[in-house]
């Protein structure tokens, strides 16, 4: 695991998706029948309160917690800015967070907290909806989340990144990031991406790329947009299998699409990718960045107030899932200006996906 800070220099009833992966021994292939299962429970409202947040859950009737998103929804107006994504991340029970001493922190997690926070101004359409992605596999029958902290940001527009690196010989199947406290309205995590703990990665300052496999690591980045809080911590969480699975049979394949935001001030910008050819939606991540971020160290969007508003599986045209559907394919990123016109920024969305073993 590794924490670093970063300069500014300026993003229920399931969905059932067969597929295999097969465990690589000489001489002998097992076939494991696989499904993913989205569930959620619709939106809760709120905050209803300025500097606060909401904790809302998805929880998986059957299966284990691969990944999980967040979507909500902000009005219209000129409080729409003032709801952003606080966290998106496992749980063992629905309401608990890890957020105490590092390291392997949780096992087969079944839940999936969606934490919706506000800065200056609410209004009544605000609320956040979670989603938890179910995976159930006949050879990675367990999984163990990592957790990782970071003290900070509590500079204006300076990131901090944290990455949460899975133990030797597992597979990371997704992850999360969260901020705190909800009472410094500016803060967020503005960036939550699959990555590696190499050089090549910048030990998890770059992001995967398009095409990347086996990704090791999940990197989560706080933003402040107006700076001050004494106490803020920003925390990543990688979704990891279980130890001692054979998964050397295991592919889990990285799509990425990065796009110029609106600069216009309480625009949207939604950006999705799908699994393709390349197997099954496992989980995905979502960031608003200065750009080329799979090339370069990460670095922060065009604005302080620039934020998400949704990290979430979804069909082709970026329109979040229902619970209940069985064809999810696709995660998608939304990234929101604030309430101040923001150049040279982008969004960014990954989809990680599970492929057939050899």
């Amino acid at each position: 695991m590794k924490t670093r800070f970063l300069p500014r220099l300026m993003a229920g009833k399931g969905m059932v998706i067969g597929a295999l992966l097969a465990l690589a021994v000489p001489g002998v292939a097992y076939a494991n029948a696989v499904s993913v299962t989205v569930k959620t429970p619709g939106a809760t409202a709120g905050p209803t309160t300025t500097f606060s947040e909401i904790s809302t859950h998805a929880d998986c009737s059957s299966g284990l917690v691969s990944g999980g998103g967040i979507e909500q929804a902000i009005g219209t107006g000129p409080a729409s800015p003032g709801n952003h994504v606080m966290g998106t991340e496992p749980s063992s029970d629905g309401t608990t967070e890890y957020t105490g001493t590092t390291g392997v922190v949780g096992t087969d997690n079944t839940h999936w907290l969606g934490i919706g926070g506000s800065g200056g101004a609410v209004n009544s359409s605000f609320s956040t909806t979670p989603y938890a992605v179910c995976f159930t596999s006949n050879l990675i029958n367990h999984t163990q989340i990592v957790m990782n902290k970071a003290a900070g940001p509590t500079a204006a527009a300076t990131p901090v990144a944290v990455t949460a690196t899975c133990p030797a010989n597992t597979v990371l199947l997704g992850g999360g990031a969260r901020t705190t406290p909800a009472s410094v309205g500016s803060l967020k995590p503005i960036a939550s991406f699959p990555t590696f703990n190499n050089a090549a990665h910048d030990n998890g300052l770059k992001a995967a790329a398009d095409g990347e496999t086996n990704p090791d690591s999940w990197t989560a980045v706080g933003w402040n947009g107006g700076g001050g809080g004494a106490t803020n911590e920003t925390y990543a969480y990688a979704i990891c299998s279980g130890s001692g699975i054979n998964v050397g049979g295991v592919t889990v394949k990285v799509h990425y699409t990065e796009v110029s935001t609106s600069s216009s001030a309480g625009a949207n910008t939604v950006v999705t990718t799908g699994c393709g050819t390349d197997g099954n939606l496992v989980s995905g991540g979502a960031g608003a960045s200065g750009g080329n971020i799979t090339t370069n160290d990460y670095t922060g969007p065009g604005s302080g107030g620039d934020h998400l508003n949704g990290s979430f599986p979804s069909d082709s045209s970026g329109n979040p899932v229902s619970d209940g559907t069985t064809t999810a394919s696709y995660w998608t990123a939304d990234a929101h200006a604030g309430g101040a016109s923001s150049t040279n920024t982008y969004a960014d969305v990954w989809a990680l996906c599970a492929n057939d073993g050899v």
